[in-house]
Order: structure tokens, then C-alpha cells, then sequence
């Protein structure tokens, strides 16, 4: 099987990675009221009477009786229930759907927003979860709503849209675009079936005008004609079936070292905005490419910039020709059309050569070849780059050794001629002309081969010493050893420059790989631009640096060697490539006068920041063989600054929704659990001013207490998450300690007995005594909330081999399987048990804090007898007083 006939891995691995997962279908259409809902209720119901096992996770009716007609008969899983700023909020329930494991599950609004406290942001998240668990899914999608159309939708519209899905999503769905014409949406919305009366006026003068929606019309079109197309080459790569299936255009530019190679780039970016068609600028490295010069490799690499910037994927093919290369590449991309340029060589030299374009036109099939002029002042510059140049005819010493080496075969020949026949003493020839040709190239090959004709012909054939030959036979022998010379010194000079071919791409590659590697190790932002100009400066031997665009101006935030401060020269460079997205400094065409050559770091989102490169011997900072490399190194540390931005940037987002919940829940808290003793208070006060009593003072007191207790929670629970905890480490006694926070909160402990089960030989431990203090109070209040009233509580201590455990222990329901840990979190009240009564769900976050700074742990759990829940604090040996020493008295 040869590589042309061969499925593709990369194609194998995508569908590999589809194995065990649901199969999602998206409903698209070009905006609301197009009936992508009613589409996928009626296929949904298709498929259930089919006997597929289908139900509703969330759909979204909008009020409309046709569609609510529909979902009768469809098993519906309840929604959950979501508090958001005293609202309830009905959310998919994923747990119970992949409890309840349907076939096929139908989610309408794929880039629905879900509400703060759910269990992944996104709606897509959602049902991605769904897809891993095996579950199909049917979904719906306005085009306004694919991340990739957001700027484009929003430019003539004028209405941009936040929630937005991955390309990914989609690039995996089997798609349907759900249409109708413009003027029967806009019927439709005036007849109230798409917003009430007063939305639909409104929404007709702005979003939904005709031509918005007949241009919201053609993206949908094509974004799902792309998607089927990128589906079907996946299917025939991973089949390896013939054929370039041009159910889409796919164009492929062919650019050279040449300056004309622009214009097919301007030619080939044209064509495919006509056709709006995805395209390549290629180049095929053969081994003529090594005797490029670096005007020419500059002007190479310029092109293939220049293609980058008008939105085309770039590629370098290494191959034995240009139509052997092109005609691979265009069959591997499955390309149906083909830009190149008409060659400008004069005729003797395609009578030799032969004519790329005549050779590619009969050759290639299913595939149109656009054949663009050359420019005239291209001729000259043409013959100059055919013109020998200097080394081109190798080195000196090459020829040296190829004349030394047929010096040698003639001296073994001379020692060999009485034993072997004079026929094959040619033979021995053979040797030096295939060593110079495979090691110093087919000219030095050529060379080896007409000395060694005439050693032959000197030293062997009579009469010898001459080079007269008299017997025609050997004339024969003479021509052949000659042509086996030639054909030999072609072969060998092809295959060592294949080989170089091979041994220069693996290197590259081996390179890109080393640095993807060390960019993906890099565990922050800092780290990964440090790793980025290290790499860089390692594989081209330059210094780099990396700026990052301010207010202010370019800023340093990385260097190798180390760079205190650039020069003004420098950063006006720096400056110049981040607002130009083009390199500037040495080396480029603008600001030479630097030291320095700036590369912008380009993404989709616009330049990231700059690389700048230079060397201490003043030369270039890039050799001109180096740019390719240096291309695609500018590349993955592009996608990869850009990818780890964004991971920051969602985690701040993370951060910042924890913050509001944590606000949300504090309020809550405090709106509840605070006006609870002030209210009290506010009324034994008023009471007491008509009626002072012993009571009511004590009821006072001890409200006050509780509210004090509160603040005092919170106060904690802020310099736990502040990292603020000020701590006096002691010698305490866990005795000592556990009676006086029984002592503390026997008014919040009445109605039970609270027992201290700590034998006298506990030894003393090393923590703070206040904190310690804090956590049994918190524990203690904790047990005499939930535990059944009348129920002693115990304060327990073990010593194990390693450890003291100290626990307090209620008489309740206790805690329900799978939330020993979420106890602790910060405001956790757990429904349907017995840590969901009031309080302000930090005692126990307040406990987990001050232990872990104490060195402590602690843990959740349920006691067997008696039955009820049990806290234990975990003193580890090491904080085990076994010895006292004078460190240990206060």
C-alpha cells in the first residue's frame, strides 16, 4: 500500500475518538421563529415511534400551542431547581438524564447560558457531558450563536451576541439547517408566532429586516455546507478513496522563490474569496532548493507570510519534483482547483527539463490548473537565478577525492589483473563513481566518471600507456562504462538529495516537536514566554526576547540571555510590528537601524505581542534557511500564548462568578441569620422598657452572644480565605480545651448533656489554644443545632498509632453518603439532611480553615453507636507533645 492509497491516521484517530460516544444533531437555523424547535420535537417523535427511547431534557416552547402540541406524549425530565438573586430557575437536569441513560435526548438552545451554581456554565457543556455518557442528542443553533460569526454577524447587524458555541461543537454534528424564505419569517412575525405583537414591531425595524435575514440566510447555508464538507474528507481520508469529491472548492497555490510568486498569492486570495473557499499557499522543496540563495529564501519566506496574512494555511511538501509534490499535496487536500505561474525559462531549457505546467496539465485529473503570466522583468531575473553561481559546481577537494579514488581502483585493478578477467577490472570502477555521486553530488559523479573511462581506457585496454583503442569491442566497453557512470551518478545524486530532503524535514519536525513540548510544560503564563524565547534562541542560535503590548508601550516580560531595557530604536520596532502585524527591525524593510528583528505573534484575536531576535556578531538575526522554521515556531507559540490567555482569562471569569456567589450566599446569610437574634433583641429591649426582668436581660445576653458569634464567623472566615490567620503555638491540653468550649456554649447546648471522654493520659499537643477553642465551639453549636433534642453530645479523644483523633459526636440523622467533604465548603447547608437547618454555613468552613493552618486536619462522617454524625480533628504525631521542653512552657 503506498502512501497515496493509504487511509489517513490523523482521519483514523477522529474517528476513534468518536467510539463509545453519542451522535449529536444540530438543528441550524438563520434566527428565531425559523422552526428548528418544531423540526427537532417532530424527528424526535419520529425516532420514538421507531422505538428509539427518546425524552425531553429542556425545550424551550416560547408559549406557542403548535409547538406545546408537539412535546405531548414525549417523556419530560423534570428541570432543577437553581436560586439565583431570589429567583428559582429551571435548569437541565444532567444527573437525573444520565441516571435515567434514554437513546436519544432532545436539548433545545445548544448556546443557552446556564445559571450561576450549575454544574458547567455553558448549555454545549452539557450536552458534551451527555455525548461521553453515550447518550444522542438533538439540539438547535441560531447562526448568530457560532463563535467564528460572531464579528461577522455583528457587522451588519449591529447586534453583537454573548452567547456564543465552538466551531468544535459543530465541526462533530451531524447538521440540518431548518429554512424559510425571509418574507415568511417576517409574515410570521408579525402574526405573533415568533415574539408578542410589541417585540415583533420592534424587532422587524432592527435585527429581523430582510436584508439581515437573507444574509443571516447564506452564513447558515455555508457554515453547514462547510461542515459536511469537512465530514466527508475525514470519511474518504480514512477509507483512502480516489477522487478530490468537489462537493466544495478547495484551492491550492503553487509560489516559488520568485517575486511573481506574490501575484499568484493575490490572484489565488481572490479567486477563493469569489468562490468562498478555503485555500493553501504550497511550496515543493526539491533538491534544487539547496542552491537557493538567501535573497532567494527571504523572498520565499515573504510570500508564504504574505499568504498567511490573506487568511491562507501555508505548507512546505518536500518531493523529488515539483509535479510529483503538487500533485500529491493537491490529492492529499483533495483540491479541485490549482494556481501556478506560467515559467518564464527560456525553450532549451524545458526541452531539457521539460515544462512543469505541460506536465502537471497532462498528469494531474479532476482538478482545474489556473495558469497565470509571469511578469516581464521576471525573464531577467530568471536567467540570473539560472546562471552558475558561485560553489555551485561543488568544492575543490571533492574532485580530489573523487580522482583519488579512481587513482585507487586502477592501483587495485593493476594487483588484480592476473587473477580476474580484463571485462571486469571495469566493474571496479563502478565504485568511485557511485561514492562521488551519493557524497559529493552528480556533478563530482560525472566528473569520477569520465576519469575513470579514460584510466580504463589508459591503464587497461591495448595498446596501454595510450588512449588509442584498437579493438571496437572494447570502444563498446569504453561507452557503456561511461553511461553506467551517468545513469548511476543520477541515481545516487537523487537519492542523496531525497535523503537530505527527508533528513532536513525530520529535523524540523523533530524541532517543532522538542518545542511544543516544552511549551505545553509550562505550568503559567510567565514560565511559557520564558520557555518560548529559551526554545527559540536555542534552535536559530540568536538572543530573543518577548514584549507584550501596554498603555505604555511595548513591555519585556521575557528574555534569554537575561535583557534588562531595549533601546528606543528597539521598542519603536517592537511598536511598529505589534500595530503593523509585520516584522520590522534588522533584517526586515522597515526600521533596519535596529538591532533587532520584531516578529508579531499573530492569532485570530489580532497580535499578542512581538519576538525579537538578534545576534552578537551583528549579522542577520535569521539566516535565510532558518525562516521556514522560524515561521512555525512563531506559530504554535502563538496558539499556545493564545491558549493559555484564554485558560487565564476563563479562570478570572471562574473567580470572579465564585465571588458572586460567595457575595450572593453571604447576603442570603446575613439578611436571614442576622435579623434573626436582632430581631429578638429589638423585642426583649422593648419589652424590658415596660417590664425589666432577670429574663429578658438574660435573653438579651444571649442573642447578643449568638450575634456576636456570627460577625465573629465571618471576621474568621475572611482571614482564612486571606491567608491572614495570626497563631500562638502552645503546649494545650485537650481536656482543658474541650471543657471550656462546653463551658462556652452550654446556652446554645441547652436540653443536652455534653460529655468529655478524654482520659488523663492524652498528652499535650502543640496548636494554638484560641484557634483550637474555635473549632470545638463551632463543632459543639454544629451538634446542638441537628442533633435530636434530649441527646447527650460527646467530646471524644483516641490516641491511634500516629495520631490523636479528637471528635465531637451527636445523636442524629447524620450526614447522607457522598457529602462528607461538601460540608465543609463555604455556606453549604445540604438539603434533605441534617445539616440543612438554619445557620450560616460557615462553622464549618471555619473549622477545615483554622485546622489546616494549625497543621490539622478534619473530617466528616457518621457514627454507628450511637447513631448520628461524627467531626474529627487529627492531631498528626509530629504536633504530639511527648517530652515537654521549655519551648512548650508558656
Amino acid at each position: 500500500m503506498t502512501g497515496l492509497d493509504r487511509p489517513s491516521p490523523e482521519a483514523f484517530l477522529r474517528q476513534a475518538a468518536q467510539e463509545g460516544r453519542g451522535r449529536l444533531k444540530v438543528f441550524l437555523g438563520a434566527a428565531p421563529g425559523v422552526g428548528k424547535t418544531w423540526e427537532m420535537l417532530t424527528d424526535g417523535r419520529q425516532r420514538r415511534e421507531a422505538g428509539v427511547d427518546v425524552v425531553i431534557g429542556v425545550v424551550e416552547t416560547h408559549g406557542r400551542r403548535e409547538t406545546e402540541a408537539l412535546v405531548e406524549g414525549h417523556e419530560i425530565v423534570a428541570r432543577r431547581a437553581v436560586g439565583h438573586q431570589g429567583h428559582s430557575l429551571g435548569e437541565m437536569d444532567i444527573d437525573a438524564i444520565l441516571e435515567r441513560r434514554p437513546q436519544l435526548v432532545l436539548v433545545d438552545e445548544l448556546a443557552h447560558t446556564n445559571a450561576p451554581g450549575s454544574r458547567h456554565p455553558k448549555r454545549y457543556q452539557d450536552v458534551e457531558e451527555l455525548l461521553g455518557a453515550g447518550i444522542d442528542v438533538y439540539s438547535t443553533l441560531n447562526i448568530q450563536h457560532v463563535e467564528s460569526l460572531n464579528d461577522v454577524v455583528a457587522s451588519f447587524t449591529r447586534v453583537r451576541v454573548r452567547e456564543t458555541v465552538p466551531d468544535s461543537i459543530l465541526e462533530q454534528a451531524e447538521i440540518e439547517v431548518v429554512d424559510i424564505p425571509p418574507d415568511e419569517l417576517i409574515e410570521r412575525l408579525r402574526d405573533g408566532k415568533v415574539y408578542i405583537p410589541q417585540e415583533a414591531t420592534r424587532a422587524l425595524g432592527h435585527f429581523f429586516s430582510k436584508a439581515n435575514l437573507t444574509a443571516l440566510r447564506e452564513l447558515a447555508l455555508r457554515r453547514a455546507a462547510q461542515a459536511v464538507d469537512a465530514q466527508m474528507l475525514d470519511h474518504v481520508r480514512s477509507h483512502a478513496l480516489a477522487g478530490s469529491f468537489a462537493v466544495g472548492e478547495r484551492i491550492v497555490v503553487a509560489v516559488s522563490e520568485l517575486p511573481v510568486a506574490a501575484g499568484l498569492v493575490r490572484a489565488g486570495k481572490r479567486l477563493a474569496d469569489a468562490l468562498r473557499a478555503p485555500w493553501t499557499a504550497v511550496y515543493i522543496e526539491t533538491r534544487r532548493s539547496r542552491s537557493l540563495t538567501d535573497d532567494d529564501r527571504k523572498q520565499l519566506a515573504d510570500t508564504l507570510a504574505l499568504a498567511s496574512r490573506l487568511g491562507a494555511a501555508t505548507a512546505t511538501v518536500p518531493a523529488a519534483s515539483v509535479v510529483e509534490g503538487l500533485q500529491a499535496f493537491a490529492r492529499d487536500a483533495r483540491a479541485t482547483q490549482i494556481v501556478i505561474g506560467k515559467s518564464t525559462r527560456p525553450w532549451w531549457f524545458e526541452m531539457r527539463h521539460g515544462s512543469v505546467v505541460d506536465q502537471l496539465v497532462r498528469t494531474i485529473d479532476d482538478v482545474a490548473v489556473h495558469v497565470l503570466p509571469g511578469e516581464p522583468e521576471a525573464k531577467a531575473v530568471q536567467r540570473r537565478s539560472d546562471a552558475p553561481t558561485p560553489g555551485r559546481w561543488g568544492r575543490p577537494a571533492d574532485y580530489i577525492w573523487s580522482l583519488a579514488m579512481v587513482a585507487a581502483m586502477t592501483l587495485l585493478g593493476r594487483l588484480l589483473l592476473e587473477v580476474i578477467d580484463l571485462g571486469n577490472i571495469s566493474l571496479l570502477y563502478l565504485i568511485p563513481v557511485m561514492f562521488a555521486a551519493a557524497t559529493f553530488g552528480v556533478r563530482a559523479g560525472l566528473f569520477a566518471g569520465l576519469a575513470a573511462s579514460l584510466a580504463y581506457n589508459f591503464f587497461f585496454l591495448p595498446p596501454t600507456g595510450t588512449l588509442t583503442v584498437n579493438n571496437p569491442e572494447n570502444v563498446i566497453s569504453i561507452l557503456v562504462l561511461l553511461g553506467v557512470a551517468v545513469v548511476t551518478s543520477q541515481f545516487a545524486a537523487r537519492v542523496r538529495a531525497q535523503a537530505d530532503l527527508a533528513q532536513s524535514s525530520a529535523r524540523q519536525n523533530a524541532a517543532l516537536a522538542s518545542f511544543s513540548r516544552q511549551l505545553t510544560a509550562a505550568p503559567d503564563q510567565d514560565a511559557l514566554m520564558q520557555a518560548i524565547c529559551a526554545e527559540v534562541g536555542r534552535l536559530l542560535d540568536v538572543r530573543a526576547v518577548l514584549l507584550l503590548p501596554s498603555a505604555d508601550g511595548p513591555v519585556l516580560r521575557a528574555a534569554v540571555p537575561p535583557e534588562d531595557r531595549l533601546e528606543q530604536i528597539e521598542r519603536a520596532a517592537a511598536q511598529w510590528a505589534m500595530d503593523n502585524d509585520q516584522p520590522a527591525g534588522r533584517g526586515s524593510s522597515t526600521l533596519t537601524a535596529s538591532d533587532w528583528l520584531f516578529h508579531p505573534l499573530r492569532t485570530t484575536r489580532g497580535v499578542l505581542g512581538v519576538l525579537g531576535l538578534t545576534r552578537d556578531d551583528a549579522r542577520e538575526p535569521v539566516r535565510s534557511d532558518q525562516v521556514p522554521l522560524l515561521m512555525s515556531l512563531l506559530d504554535q507559540a502563538s496558539i499556545v500564548l493564545d491558549r493559555m490567555e484564554l485558560e487565564e482569562a476563563s479562570l478570572r471569569a471562574r473567580q470572579v462568578d465564585e465571588r458572586d456567589r460567595l457575595r450572593s450566599a453571604l447576603l442570603s446569610s446575613v439578611s436571614h441569620d442576622l435579623r434573626t437574634p436582632l430581631t429578638t433583641i429589638l423585642s426583649a429591649a422593648q419589652e424590658m422598657q415596660r417590664h425589666p426582668s432577670p429574663e429578658l436581660a438574660e435573653t438579651v445576653e444571649a442573642e447578643a452572644r449568638r450575634l456576636n458569634r456570627f460577625v465573629s464567623n465571618l471576621l474568621d472566615m475572611v482571614r482564612v480565605e486571606a491567608g491572614a490567620l495570626p497563631m500562638k503555638i502552645e503546649a494545650t491540653d485537650l481536656f482543658d480545651a474541650a471543657a471550656s468550649a462546653a463551658h462556652d456554649t452550654r446556652a446554645s447546648l441547652a436540653g443536652h448533656e455534653v460529655k468529655v471522654d478524654i482520659s488523663p493520659n492524652i498528652p499535650l499537643v502543640r496548636v494554638d489554644p484560641v484557634l483550637l477553642h474555635h473549632c470545638l465551639i463551632n463543632l459543639l453549636d454544629n451538634a446542638g443545632r441537628y442533633a435530636d433534642a434530649g441527646t447527650a453530645i460527646t467530646i471524644r479523644a483516641r490516641r491511634t498509632t500516629d495520631a490523636i483523633e479528637l471528635s465531637v459526636i451527636d445523636q442524629g440523622p447524620g450526614i447522607a453518603p457522598g457529602n462528607e467533604k461538601r460540608v465543609f465548603e463555604t455556606f453549604t447547608r445540604l438539603e434533605g439532611s441534617d445539616r440543612a437547618k438554619h445557620g450560616t454555613g460557615l462553622g464549618l468552613a471555619i473549622v477545615k480553615g483554622f485546622a489546616d493552618a494549625m497543621g490539622l486536619s478534619v473530617a466528616a462522617g457518621n457514627n454507628a453507636d450511637p447513631h448520628g454524625a461524627c467531626f474529627t480533628i487529627r492531631i498528626p504525631e509530629a504536633l504530639i507533645i511527648t517530652t515537654l521542653t521549655d519551648k512548650d512552657i508558656p
